[in-house]
């Protein structure tokens, strides 16, 4: 009877001891595909964010870059609207060549063809003087052989501009004097007829920008050639 009842004790401890064990495989069955999906889906939140903190760097870069072109394209309309302003107060002296050359008969068809602007950039004086630097000849050079190169009669006024330092009739008398240097530079060394070419000084009247600051003198002293044909 106690060799019964200690079977029985055994065969039940052995019953447990499996049950123990099948719960267990089957807990850990059950729980494998879970902790899979929870590692996956992890590493799409991983990715979610990595991608979001990409989005906004380049939301940020693309920002910076809009930034920029807008930038450019004020300092393009300033300067475009700065060249119209230009243009329209070199057409008053452009309209006054072409009466001059009318009215002495220099043209054969009495048009404007264009203007060229000489700045200090390209014909750069000395302050009350009118000797031609080596930058202006090289320039004059250029458009003296642009004139020959286009084989018709045309006529060539020379115009000198000044800033407003000094008074009227000393930068009339410096204006005048400079025209009168690339008139003859051109006859001389660029090989234009002197019948076809003309010279005047508008002083300071013509001025194209302020005369208040030194970038604007820089500006007002300049050449403009008038080419009428």
């Amino acid at each position: 009877m106690k060799n019964l009842a200690k079977l029985l004790v055994s065969m039940f401890l052995l019953s447990g001891c499996a049950t123990q064990d099948y719960v267990r495989d089957y807990l850990q069955s059950q729980l494998k595909p879970v902790e899979t999906r929870a590692v996956a889906m992890g590493a799409r939140v991983d990715a979610v964010e990595a991608a979001a903190n990409s989005g906004s760097s380049g939301l940020a870069a693309t920002g910076k870059r809009l930034d920029e072109v807008l930038l450019t394209l004020k300092v393009h309309g300033d300067r475009l609207t700065r060249n119209e302003a230009d243009i329209a107060r070199l057409s008053k002296s452009a309209q006054d060549a072409l009466e001059r050359a009318t009215v002495t008969g220099k043209l054969v068809e009495g048009k404007l063809a264009y203007e060229v602007v000489l700045t200090e950039d390209n014909v750069k004086f000395g302050s009350g003087k009118s000797v031609l630097s080596a930058d202006a000849k090289a320039s004059l050079d250029e458009f003296a052989t642009r004139v020959k190169s286009e084989n018709r009669r045309v006529y060539v006024e020379v115009q000198g501009h000044t800033d407003a330092v000094g008074g009227a009739a000393f930068n009339l008398g410096v204006g005048q004097r400079r025209a009168d240097a690339v008139l003859r530079f051109l006859h001389a060394k660029g090989g234009l007829p002197l019948p076809l070419l003309g010279a005047v000084s508008y002083g300071a009247s013509l001025p194209l920008a302020s005369n208040q600051s030194r970038e604007g003198r820089a500006r007002n002293r300049r050449v403009v050639l008038i080419v009428l044909y």
